[in-house]
């Protein structure tokens, strides 16, 4: 049957239901589709979409986040495609579009990667597995540790310095535990910034990512440079994912931040 729904940037699509070919192009959303046990659905995924490890090898690769290859896509014949705001580009969704139904979530706070987790369920049939998925979380979710308002940067780039800022799932998922960012007060979501910004920034930890750069030991010492007296510490970038990968996150969280007071 033919259904008609509203995507999270307000479009109306009109896809066949329940979607027999579905193409992710956001990992969060991929680890997403293979939890409500949509496996056998799932025909294309991108090359970063790496969870779950086991199951998504069996899924084509049709590019990366920002750019995609038209004609594996084609030759897939998918009845929709996932994509979102933040992870894929405007000028690739419109692309794409022109062929496909096309749904964008966007996901900018861990409220919204509830919806998110629920929307993807209702169109793909299977809400009732998305129900239970979030109820799960949230419930996890209520034992996350509390750091009482110490100030930290989470830092996910070298050359130049870049951080997570306002208006990201990463940033809603630090209040939770309750850090300050002080770089939400900075220019976008992701911005550049310098060691002076960082000296100004008057933290009490830094959080080093290990993705999208892998911050390792070597990069503690050359914050320790500059920022004397600051504790650096390493964190798993994949525990700062939405999705399934927040039911890791919740235990991950709590053994790593639950010293801080």
């Amino acid at each position: 049957m033919i259904k008609t729904t509203k995507d999270h940037l307000g479009r109306l699509i009109e896809y066949e239901y329940p979607p027999k070919r579905i193409i992710s192009l956001c990992p969060g959303i991929t680890d997403t589709v293979y939890s409500l046990q949509l496996e056998n659905e799932i025909v294309g995924r991108t090359k970063y979409c790496i969870h779950p490890e086991e199951k998504v090898r069996n899924a084509a690769i049709v590019g990366g986040t920002k750019k995609v290859k038209l004609d594996v896509i084609h030759e897939l014949k998918p009845d929709l495609i996932l994509a979102e705001k933040e992870e894929n580009t405007k000028e690739m969704v419109e692309e794409l579009e022109k062929h496909y139904p096309v749904f964008v979530a966007e996901v900018q706070s861990v409220d919204e990667a509830y919806r998110m987790i629920n929307d993807i369920g209702a169109v793909t049939d299977r809400a009732e597995i998305a129900d239970r998925l979030v109820n799960t979380i949230t419930s996890q979710f209520q034992f996350l540790p509390n750091v009482q308002g110490k100030r930290a940067a989470y830092v996910i780039w070298r050359k130049p310095y870049m951080v997570v800022g306002k208006d990201t799932y990463i940033n809603s998922l630090l209040e939770r535990i309750g850090f300050v960012n002080p770089f939400t007060e900075s220019e976008g979501r992701y911005p550049s910034v310098s060691k002076e910004d960082f000296l100004q920034a008057n933290l009490d930890y830094l959080l080093l990512a290990s993705e999208p750069f892998p911050f390792q030991e070597k990069h503690q010492m050359e914050f320790a440079e500059f920022l004397q007296n600051i504790p650096s510490i390493l964190v798993d970038g994949e525990m700062f994912w939405y999705g399934p990968r927040m039911l890791e996150a919740a235990k991950y969280l709590k053994k790593t931040f639950e010293t801080i007071n």
